[in-house]
Protein backbone atom coordinates (compact mmCIF):
# COMPACT_ATOMS: atom_id res chain seq x y z
CA UNK A 1 0.00 0.00 0.00
CA UNK A 2 1.33 3.26 -1.10
CA UNK A 3 1.97 6.51 1.33
CA UNK A 4 -0.65 8.09 0.13
CA UNK A 5 -3.42 5.36 0.34
CA UNK A 6 -2.49 5.43 4.26
CA UNK A 7 -3.10 8.71 4.39
CA UNK A 8 -6.24 9.05 2.84
CA UNK A 9 -7.19 5.52 5.15
CA UNK A 10 -6.14 7.43 8.02
CA UNK A 11 -7.83 10.34 7.19
CA UNK A 12 -10.94 8.60 6.57
CA UNK A 13 -10.78 6.68 10.03
CA UNK A 14 -10.15 9.96 12.05
CA UNK A 15 -13.13 11.55 10.12
CA UNK A 16 -15.17 8.63 11.04
CA UNK A 17 -14.44 8.86 14.95
CA UNK A 18 -16.48 12.43 14.96
CA UNK A 19 -19.80 10.20 14.25
CA UNK A 20 -22.04 10.30 11.24
CA UNK A 21 -24.61 12.94 11.59
CA UNK A 22 -26.92 11.27 8.99
CA UNK A 23 -26.67 7.50 10.96
CA UNK A 24 -26.73 9.48 14.64
CA UNK A 25 -30.24 11.48 13.77
CA UNK A 26 -32.18 8.36 11.60
CA UNK A 27 -31.35 6.27 14.21
CA UNK A 28 -32.65 8.55 17.32
CA UNK A 29 -34.65 8.13 20.02
CA UNK A 30 -37.30 10.14 18.23
CA UNK A 31 -41.52 9.47 17.98
CA UNK A 32 -42.16 8.94 14.29
CA UNK A 33 -44.24 12.01 13.88
CA UNK A 34 -41.50 14.24 14.76
CA UNK A 35 -39.35 12.79 13.01
CA UNK A 36 -36.81 14.68 10.50
CA UNK A 37 -36.00 12.67 7.48
CA UNK A 38 -35.09 14.51 5.02
CA UNK A 39 -31.34 15.78 5.39
CA UNK A 40 -31.73 15.31 8.39
CA UNK A 41 -27.62 14.59 8.74
CA UNK A 42 -27.15 17.80 7.25
CA UNK A 43 -29.80 19.37 9.20
CA UNK A 44 -27.87 18.05 12.34
CA UNK A 45 -24.38 19.04 11.51
CA UNK A 46 -25.69 22.40 10.90
CA UNK A 47 -27.41 23.14 14.14
CA UNK A 48 -24.17 21.90 16.33
CA UNK A 49 -22.23 24.71 13.97
CA UNK A 50 -24.63 27.00 14.88
CA UNK A 51 -24.79 26.61 18.25
CA UNK A 52 -28.77 26.10 17.73
CA UNK A 53 -29.45 24.01 20.97
CA UNK A 54 -33.31 23.77 20.33
CA UNK A 55 -32.85 22.42 16.76
CA UNK A 56 -30.67 20.08 18.32
CA UNK A 57 -33.33 19.08 20.66
CA UNK A 58 -35.27 17.81 17.98
CA UNK A 59 -33.17 15.25 17.21
CA UNK A 60 -32.86 14.07 20.37
CA UNK A 61 -29.06 12.55 19.73
CA UNK A 62 -25.55 14.43 19.86
CA UNK A 63 -23.99 15.90 16.89
CA UNK A 64 -20.48 14.85 15.70
CA UNK A 65 -17.62 16.10 17.82
CA UNK A 66 -16.60 17.76 14.21
CA UNK A 67 -19.43 19.06 12.59
CA UNK A 68 -17.74 21.20 10.16
CA UNK A 69 -15.86 18.18 8.66
CA UNK A 70 -18.94 15.60 8.47
CA UNK A 71 -21.09 18.51 6.77
CA UNK A 72 -20.06 17.21 3.57
CA UNK A 73 -19.72 13.62 4.34
CA UNK A 74 -23.44 13.51 5.61
CA UNK A 75 -24.42 15.95 2.62
CA UNK A 76 -23.73 13.43 0.41
CA UNK A 77 -25.15 10.62 2.68
CA UNK A 78 -28.47 12.40 2.84
CA UNK A 79 -28.78 13.09 -0.91
CA UNK A 80 -28.08 9.04 -1.54
CA UNK A 81 -30.84 8.96 1.02
CA UNK A 82 -33.02 11.36 -0.33
CA UNK A 83 -35.53 9.32 -2.36
CA UNK A 84 -35.90 6.78 0.98
CA UNK A 85 -36.12 9.69 2.43
CA UNK A 86 -38.94 11.85 0.78
CA UNK A 87 -41.36 8.76 0.77
CA UNK A 88 -41.10 7.91 4.69
CA UNK A 89 -41.61 11.68 5.08
CA UNK A 90 -44.24 11.46 2.99
CA UNK A 91 -46.28 7.80 4.40
CA UNK A 92 -45.23 8.41 7.96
Amino acid sequence: MTAFKKMVLGALCIIAQSGCATFKSLDADVPLAQRIFIYSGTRLDWAALENNDVAIRKFNTTPPSLPLIDLPFSFALDTLFLPLAVSAEIFH
